[in-house]
């Protein structure tokens, strides 16, 4: 039997593991934030092993190798085990993500695509080069939001694929289509938009700055209070101590809070115009109204979770999840995106039939 004869059921096949994978990174993007919210960001203090052991030394003989081994990180396993459950749950993608590689390559001819998957395989490696940076240079703020926002770019990438490999186009009017057509650089404006918020909200986490005003709307009971941006956002600070906690001024994390809150607004107020529209023109296909209703039901909880951070002072639970939905908005974007560019449009002929023709992607 012919490579094309195998394709559909090659691509199931790994359609269902590009979804898994997808799944398991935004296991793993949450608990990197646990990871770091409980403090364990050095709880192993070498990398890819725990004071030189596959787990995090339990008995005494372990516990003493491993101190004479790092005299100056005494363990605790408390750190340890949130440390090290974040590494197997990463290597364990690594793995996945490297076999659709090879999967990818192995059935070329039967229409599967290669560079996506390659190209991921290949950002997994620079990822796990930044997940040791980080603990080598003892969380190093520039480091750390770059080993965040690969994290994000890892389940974009992975997200891509699956859609790749799992969606069908979309049918929607002729008329409809042109205008829809007319708002995908909006749409790329907004994706554009969210992918600064999640940046700036990485830079937020690397400097320990999301209780840097504990109320709202308000900081410190002033509109504009006292903030020093110059140190802020001074990316090219050399490596210096053990960044555990932070090191900036309360100015300088002030001024990093409050920017990610103006980019809030920004972004909110962006998207409630663009959703409306989208609401409005996508009338006539229900799969795209679906995914316009997922970006607007992520945004509201993303915006809900921002405000019960501050509100109540950063419970765990809560800033794990908005971060699990920081990923989530990120996601719901580009899944409305992929349905609006690759949608077909159908038009009425003179016997009131419909014909059905594919939109050049």
């Amino acid at each position: 039997m012919t490579a094309s004869a195998h394709s559909p059921s090659i691509r199931k096949t790994m359609g269902r593991w590009a979804l898994i994978a997808t799944l398991l990174a935004v296991v793993v993007v949450m608990l990197g934030a646990w990871t770091r919210l409980v403090h364990a960001g050095l709880g192993c203090p070498d990398w890819p092993g725990c004071y030189g052991f596959l787990t995090v030394p339990g008995s005494a003989d372990q516990i003493a190798i491993a101190e004479a081994r790092f005299p100056e990180a005494p363990v605790d396993t408390a750190k340890g085990w949130p440390e090290m459950i974040h590494r197997y749950a990463a290597g364990t993608l690594g793995l996945i993500v490297f076999g659709l590689a090879m999967a990818a390559v192995r059935h070329r001819r039967a229409g599967i695509p290669v560079r996506l998957p390659l190209f991921t395989a290949g950002f997994i490696v620079l990822q796990a080069a930044f997940g040791m940076w980080t603990v080598t240079l003892k969380l190093w703020p520039q480091v750390v939001a770059l080993h965040l926002l690969g994290g994000f770019t890892t389940l974009s990438l992975l997200t891509l694929l699956t859609l790749r490999l799992r969606t069908r186009p979309v049918s929607v009017a002729d008329a409809s289509e042109r205008k829809l057509a007319g708002l995908r650089p909006w749409l790329f404006g907004g994706l554009a938009l969210v992918v600064m918020q999640i940046a700036l909200g990485a830079w937020t986490a690397a400097n320990y700055a999301a209780v840097a005003c504990s109320d709202l709307p308000t900081c410190h009971g002033e509109w504009w209070p006292e903030m020093d941006f110059q140190h802020g956002f001074d990316v090219t600070q050399q490596v210096g101590p053990n960044y555990l906690g932070g090191q900036l001024e309360a100015t300088g994390r002030v001024a990093i809070h409050v920017s990610h809150r103006v980019g809030a607004v920004v972004v909110l107020g962006y998207w409630i115009v663009l959703l409306a529209l989208m609401w409005r023109q996508a009338r006539s296909a229900p799969l795209l109204l679906r995914a316009t209703a997922l970006v607007a039901a992520a945004l509201a909880a993303q915006i809900a979770l921002g405000l019960a951070n501050v509100a109540f002072h950063l419970p765990l639970a809560v800033a794990v999840a908005h971060n699990a939905m920081g990923a989530g908005l990120l996601l719901t974007i580009i899944h409305l995106i992929w349905r609006l560019h690759h949608c077909r449009h159908y038009v009425l002929s003179s016997s009131s039939t419909l014909i059905n023709r594919e939109v050049a992607a």
